[in-house]
């Protein structure tokens, strides 16, 4: 499909002059009305101010392109407006935006707005292309420019497919580019990188995987003929099928602002060769990666794949306190009433996946294939915190930090592992990945994992003989030091302790209608989900756009008691995410115990609030606690955009 079947002449308007952002949109929502490509324009404005919320269509270099999936489009459209002036937007650059396209696509269906974002991506990255758009006086003349670009630069439109001829001095190179949102940047880099292969006399093929899916797939013949690789992407790409191949290793924005660099080193064979059963013949495989950004990218692998259990099961767990009676018991509220309990265990066995997830995918990051056994098992021996005297599991969990040491350390077991097993003969080379790697690894990881959770257990257990010590020696202090525990390690013993201790103090104190320390462990695990939503509400900049996302979630995770929903967050950036949210924690623990609230029950957030005990001064410390949380992560966070 091509742009200017979608593009009329209605829906131009050259030359405006916006006030700011909500202006520009409502001028192109108008347009795409005269077009007719809406059934509701609120409804449809509405979708579109969702999208920018999760972060900013803008794209850079004077370019936004607003675009959503709706209920209320009739049919796939788009809109186009010039300003001269440009106004703020919110693009990665700074720079105010001149050239808007809106796509309208509807809800159900194929991802049209994809298609055509992809498209004019490819566009728009000429410059030459955009001053045209620019100076355009008529509409009709810009719907030339735009058809006139398009028959260049998608030439097999218009004739018979053939295979572009390759420049007789030049050489042949693939690629693949990726973002973690999968829209802009994927298609910007391979833009770049094949646009500037042409014009060094060379022919590049570019696959991009988007989140609509790859596009331009790179076949057998394309690779085995190819003479070297890049990989322009900031998230994990399968590299089995370049075994053997040169491959250059950087990131999506180096892929943008230094394509010819790129494919100057894979030309003067300066890249690494690839083999997928093993590690690079050198080390030069890119760009000088340093030991924290190597974690980050690990850190990530595990974190993007955990985080649907989190979503999805946190979700379903809150349901099952909406849904069921507190009447009928406090010690088992959640699973009270049939409904609530399937709920409870929907979402409880989603919970149970989350950390081996963490665990085995960042094991894959950094080891390939077969480190994702061994990161599965080590981060469920971690939660279930096995011992030698203990194999079938104790009560003392490791938690989310054990999985991540868990996880770390399966990778890098396995790529010693590899090494050492490379001096095998080969004729063993079949069996190492379906017997001798997930047989040793296993027994390694459980070794491991078995060694070290001894130690969690005796961490556990005086940090409990230490919290029953403290007593009604400073209750205020208590207050502070349990609920900052609950946002230590959100799983693990620090957060076991504390709750454990909180529940045991139930029983003690029903008669005085609640525990106050129990008060002050649930608030202490509500504030790290709640600050860290208020933070990519009131201070977007600071968080990646799939951040942002998930973000708004940690709202319903954070009233409903689940502090799991805030791992993702800590995983991926602990020494700035923890820190805040045991600060925030602490002072909201600290306010409930000093405003004498208690609580019945064992667990259930803002479900059990009607039967507290100063529940309006519980709220205040609740508020009071994830504002400090949110402060503190937005002075400690750098800005990403």
């Amino acid at each position: 499909m091509r742009i200017t079947d979608l593009l009329q002449a209605d829906g131009i308007l050259l030359n405006a002059a916006p006030a700011d952002k909500a202006a520009a949109i409502d001028l192109l929502t108008g347009l795409q009305e005269r077009e007719g490509n809406l059934t509701g324009v609120a409804d449809y404005k509405a979708d579109i101010l969702a999208r920018e919320a999760q972060g900013t269509t803008a794209i850079g270099e004077g370019i936004a392109v607003p675009h959503a999936k709706s209920a209320a489009v009739a049919r796939p459209g788009l809109a186009a407006i010039t300003v001269p002036a440009g106004v703020d937007y919110g693009a990665p650059d700074g720079k105010p935006s001149n050239l808007f396209f809106m796509i309208a696509a509807p809800r159900t269906g194929a991802d049209v707005h994809l298609e055509m974002l992809a498209r004019l991506m490819k566009l728009l990255m000429h410059e030459d292309f955009r001053a045209r758009l620019l100076a355009s006086k008529t509409p009709e003349e810009f719907l030339a420019a735009i058809d006139a670009e398009e028959t260049e630069v998608f030439p097999e439109e218009k004739r018979e497919k053939a295979p572009a001829p390759q420049p007789a001095a030049g050489k042949f190179f693939v690629a693949v580019t990726a973002c973690p949102t999968g829209i802009a940047h994927t298609y910007m880099a391979a833009e770049a990188l094949e646009k500037t292969a042409r014009e060094m006399g060379h022919t590049l093929k570019a696959e991009t995987q988007g989140s609509g899916g790859a596009q331009n797939v790179l076949t057998r013949e394309d690779i085995a003929s190819c003479d070297g690789v890049i990989i322009a992407a900031d998230k994990n790409v399968d590299l089995a099928r370049f075994n053997g191949k040169q491959v250059l290793r950087v990131s999506v924005s180096s892929g943008i602002n230094k394509p010819a660099e790129l494919i100057q080193k894979v030309a003067d064979g300066a890249a690494s060769i690839y083999r997928h059963d093993g590690a690079e013949v050198r080390d030069d495989a890119g760009e000088k990666e340093s030991v924290g950004r190597r974690i980050y990218k690990q850190l990530m692998n595990g974190v993007s794949h955990m985080l649907p259990f989190v979503i999805g099961g946190g979700i379903l767990i809150a349901l099952a306190f909406l849904l069921d009676d507190p009447s009928l018991g406090y010690d088992t509220f959640g699973t009270n009433t049939p409904v609530a309990a399937w709920f409870k265990t929907v979402g409880g066995v989603a919970f149970g996946f989350m950390l081996p997830i963490l665990s085995g995918y960042i094991a894959m990051a950094i080891a390939d294939r077969p480190g994702l056994m061994v990161g599965f098992v080590g981060g469920a021996l971690a939660v279930s915190g096995a011992t030698f005297a203990s194999p079938g599991g104790t009560a003392v969990s490791a938690g989310f930090l054990g999985a991540l040491i868990a996880g770390f350390a399966a990778g890098y077991l396995m790529l010693g592992l590899r090494k050492l097993l490379s001096r095998l003969p080969k004729a063993l080379e079949g069996i190492k990945p379906v017997l001798l790697y997930p047989l040793a690894g296993l027994l390694i990881i459980g070794l491991f994992m078995c060694a070290i959770n001894p130690f969690i257990g005796m961490l556990n257990t005086a940090l409990y003989t230490g919290l029953e010590a403290m007593g009604e020696g400073s209750k205020i202090l208590l207050g502070i030091v349990v609920a900052g525990m609950m946002a230590i390690d959100m799983g693990g013993p620090f957060n076991k302790a504390a709750y454990v201790f909180g529940t045991s103090t139930l029983t003690a104190m029903a008669a005085a209608g609640g525990s106050d320390i129990m008060a002050a462990v649930m608030i202490g695990g509500m504030v790290p989900p709640i600050a860290i939503a208020l933070c990519c509400t009131f201070f977007q900049n600071r968080f990646t756009p799939d951040e942002r996302k998930s973000g708004f979630v940690n709202y319903i995770m954070g009233l409903c008691f689940i502090t799991e929903g805030a791992i993702p967050f800590a995983a991926s950036d602990p020494l700035r995410v923890l820190p805040a949210c045991i600060a925030g924690s602490a002072v909201a623990g600290g306010l409930s115990m000093a405003f004498g609230c208690t609580l019945p029950a064992p667990h259930g957030g803002i479900f059990v609030f009607p039967v507290m005990h100063n529940v309006l001064f519980y709220l205040l410390a609740l508020a009071v606690g994830s504002v400090v949380g949110m402060i503190l992560l937005a002075l400690l966070k750098k800005k990403k955009v």
